[in-house]
């Protein structure tokens, strides 16, 4: 029996999806669920083959959560089932690791194929969605050019944080930061925070700052002025934001990506080629080395250099064997190091 668990705050809608899947011998539903809690908790304790989810349920980011359970539960077959119609949502989705996409204004009747067809490891996508999408591949994209504050807003944003939240972090009111999400909105194309967000996670490239910000040259600025993606990989939103000046001011022909993660880092690097990588040992409550490992797996070419506030010998010894080629002491970065880096890079 293919264990199934339906996710969907309304009752109704539940008891639909339930009869028409009768029409499969083979699934037995093990649970229902009406907001993103009880999904998890069923997820625990039934680990099921598949699940159906309307992903606007209460206590539900549909991102990142989609995302967390197609890593915690790698064998799970996801059939989002939702009213939005709307092409970035379902890209978001799908590129979150869900294998279908059905819309609630399409018949029950087939509802049981979808599943069928996500069971048999195919993409399941509402006929109506199919012509959207193939436009959408077609649409020229247009380049937007972004200012710092609005990359720094965009990357909080990003984080899940509130506009309260973001206020706080930059030093502004709420009220500028809701006059400056109203005008990104409009450049980006986007309505609301989730759209923006799912437009953030498929054009990772808006939030690359580039290094052109110093005033002025030094004369032992590096002279190779090749372009070079480089990765900031650190928890703390401060000091990336230091060390992003510095790099500018180091060498300004590289385009600056930031994250606070290592789920963050590793979908970056699989849609953008990152040539240089600053990695914090410590991430929070995740491990900067394993997140060496990952990305060193994931893009070989890419260099990786540990950084610390903590330059422990055993952090030196496990990063180098995790695919680091150096590991630096925090207090050691310095627009004289910082050029040597990128230089090694340029040469490497």
């Amino acid at each position: 029996m293919i264990r199934t668990i339906l996710a969907d705050d309304h009752t109704l809608v539940r008891v639909g999806i339930r009869n028409a899947l009768q029409a499969l011998p083979d699934i037995e539903i093990v649970g229902e669920a009406n907001n993103g809690p009880e999904l998890l908790t069923l997820l625990r304790n039934f680990a099921p083959h598949l699940a159906l989810i309307d992903v606007t349920m209460p206590e539900f980011d549909p991102i990142a959560m989609t995302r967390q359970i197609c890593a915690t539960y790698p064998d799970l077959k996801i059939l989002i089932i939702s009213a939005y119609d709307d092409i970035m949502y379902v890209r978001g989705l799908l590129a979150a690791g869900a294998h279908g996409y059905h819309l609630k204004d399409q018949p029950l009747s087939d509802l049981p194929l979808a599943v069928e067809w996500v069971l048999q490891g195919k993409r399941w996508i509402s006929g109506p969605l199919v012509d959207k999408l193939v436009k959408g591949e077609n649409a020229p994209l247009l380049p937007l050019t972004l200012s710092a504050r609005q990359r720094d807003i965009l990357i909080l944003l990003k984080q899940g944080s509130t506009n309260q939240e973001i206020a706080e972090r930059l030093g502004l009111s709420a009220k500028t930061i809701e006059n400056h999400l109203t005008r990104l909105y409009r450049q980006l194309d986007v309505r609301n925070r989730l759209e923006a967000i799912l437009y953030i996670e498929q054009h990772p490239e808006l939030l690359a700052a580039p290094g052109n910000i110093a005033d002025t040259r030094s004369n032992d600025l590096v002279t190779n002025y090749a372009h070079i993606n480089l990765l900031i990989v650190d928890d703390n939103t401060r000091y990336r934001s230091h060390l992003r000046q510095m790099i500018a001011r180091a060498y300004d022909h590289a385009y600056i990506y930031e994250a606070a993660s290592v789920s963050e880092a590793l979908a970056l690097v699989k849609h953008t080629l990152i040539h240089l990588a600053l990695i914090d040992v410590v991430l929070d409550h995740e491990d900067g080395i394993q997140c060496t490992r990952r990305l060193h797996a994931l893009s070989p070419t890419t260099r990786i250099v540990l950084i610390s506030a903590y330059p422990d010998r055993e952090f030196h010894h496990r990063g180098l064997e995790a695919g680091a080629c150096a590991f630096l002491d925090k207090k050691d970065l310095d627009l004289a190091s910082l050029r040597q880096i990128i230089q090694d890079s340029l040469v490497a």
